[in-house]
């Protein structure tokens, strides 16, 4: 695995999709109230993949297929399923690329995620739940012969998503830890396989939600798990389950993985918008999460990158969460 993740093989793959993207800023990751907050000692440098195409790092994995179809797959279109972030990536994707997305939503995504999917061309499914959509999905694929695109799990979508590793140690080369949100792990892999190459003594940390912790669940059984329910308001960081590609990159190359809970996050989302005037989802919220709680102590004097991941949220979530966090 990590041959076929060579360095030159990520690199390559930047550099294709390097036109369709934006290469995200980082800063330094401080403020009047974070500073009191922060591991002691500590440098924070945040990768700021909020502003990437489509608002999340997603664009980069979906990307990553599309462009690896043949030219008779693209022809016959391409789908798949999400609450959201994912689905806004498979349009944007289909519609960088010019083939056709036919997407199955869940009728509970956010409806600025459902109307930022809409307004990149893709054709949108509603389903009444995960289950629902995945079996349309797999119904589409089947009568119609469209590619399905995954929202996190597989070699394309890590190679896409090395990228966000690649940016940040060319421009943060000193760093000595990372920090990155964990839903499915497409992300953190990516991530994870770019350091490791690049800086193998630079420490990769993992974050999820304590609600939707099934890669944490799964490295600690030596195996990919499901759990039996899910219970976050990160629905970003949410899939029951973990799978094997990115399962097995995740247990080779990651320090740690820690939880935090939604109280956690709405009160990083409190601190990033007071501090950085940033307007995130919960998932982006979950690095300064972990910084300030879990990783704190482990952390001091190290200097450390961090994910900031998603932006994909509407109006009146956004205020309730932060009303909670500001309690």
């Amino acid at each position: 695995m990590d041959e076929y993740l060579g360095l030159d093989t990520m690199r390559k793959r930047y550099q294709e999709l390097s036109p369709y993207l934006t290469r995200t800023p980082v800063c330094r990751w401080e403020g009047r109230k974070l500073n009191a907050l922060l591991p002691e000692g500590a440098e924070v440098t945040a990768k700021l993949e909020i502003f990437q195409k489509t608002g999340t790092f997603k664009a980069r994995g979906a990307l990553s297929n599309v462009l690896a179809l043949t030219p008779e797959q693209r022809a016959r279109g391409i789908t798949g399923a999400s609450a959201g972030n994912h689905a806004i990536a498979i349009a944007f994707a289909a519609q960088a690329v010019g083939v056709h997305a036919k997407v199955v939503m869940q009728s509970s995504a956010n409806p600025a995620r459902i109307e930022a999917a809409r307004s990149y061309g893709a054709e949108l499914i509603m389903a009444v739940d995960g289950k629902a959509a995945f079996a349309r999905v797999d119904a589409i694929a089947r009568e119609e012969g469209r590619a399905v695109i995954h929202p996190f799990e597989g070699y394309n979508t890590v190679l896409g998503t090395a990228g966000v590793g690649l940016e940040l140690m060319e421009d943060a080369p000193n760093l000595e830890a990372i920090v990155v949100a964990v839903g499915g792990g497409g992300l953190v892999s990516g991530i994870a396989a770019a350091v490791r190459a690049m800086k193998p003594d630079c420490q990769v940390f993992g974050v999820e939600p304590a609600g939707a912790d099934s890669m944490s669940r799964s490295i600690a059984k030596g195996q990919p798990i499901t759990l039996d329910r899910i219970d976050t308001i990160a629905d970003s960081l949410a899939p029951p389950m973990a799978l094997p590609y990115t399962f097995s990159i995740c247990q080779s190359h990651l320090e740690d993985i820690v939880t935090v809970t939604d109280a956690e996050l709405c009160h990083a989302m409190a601190l990033m918008f007071q501090d950085k005037a940033l307007a995130v989802e919960p998932a982006a919220a979950a690095t300064t999460a972990a910084i300030i709680g879990p990783l704190r102590e482990r952390l001091r004097g190290k200097k450390i990158g961090i994910i900031i991941c998603g932006s994909n949220i509407d109006i009146d979530r956004y205020c309730e969460m932060i009303q909670r966090g500001l309690n």
